[in-house]
């Protein structure tokens, strides 16, 4: 289905959309990632750069894959998305900003201060619109799609543990 706005989706797309709150974003060859968005008038709006969420390459791409999970948690659709960058001091980045930021929790600061910040330090405001291939049911895949961990500057070595007194062995 086809609307004016271009925006093609299905009722099962566009219930899982109002319900979402996290969905799995894919843009080209990288993996998935798992991203907080904010449902907006049957579209997903993803906040990603400094001080938020890690999303590469979303800002700059055009099309993605966006994986969404059910009631259960279960994965139950995967649909194409038309990506687009919502540009600071635009008429629409002034009527949605600030309903993607009073969504923002455990964010520091009053929602102006949230805006002014996205805007400052160069935050990317992304609107992902159905616009493509709906995969559900018994098309979607069936094993785990998990990818390994990735690398993180977090992880230490492990050592053995500190011992203060000698322990017999029997």
């Amino acid at each position: 289905m086809t609307d004016e706005d271009g925006r093609r989706g299905t009722p099962l797309v566009d219930e899982v959309i109002k319900k979402a709150a996290v969905a799995w974003v894919t843009v080209a060859d990288e993996p998935a990632r798992g991203l907080w968005c904010a449902p907006l008038e049957g579209a997903l709006l993803v906040v990603s750069g400094p001080g938020e969420q890690a999303a590469p390459g979303l800002a700059e791409a055009t099309a993605a894959q966006v994986t969404m999970r059910g009631d259960h948690g279960g994965r139950v659709v995967t649909w194409s998305a038309r990506v687009d960058r919502l540009l600071p001091g635009s008429e629409e980045w002034e009527t949605v900003a600030p309903l993607v930021a009073a969504k923002r929790l455990n964010a520091s600061g009053s929602t102006a201060e949230l805006i002014q910040r996205w805007a400052d330090e160069g935050c990317a405001l992304t609107r992902l619109t159905p616009a493509g291939d709906t995969v559900s049911g018994e098309a979607l895949p069936t094993g785990s799609l998990a990818e390994p961990p990735r690398d993180t500057p977090a992880a230490r070595a492990t050592r053995k543990p500190f011992r203060l007194h000698r322990v017999r062995r029997r």
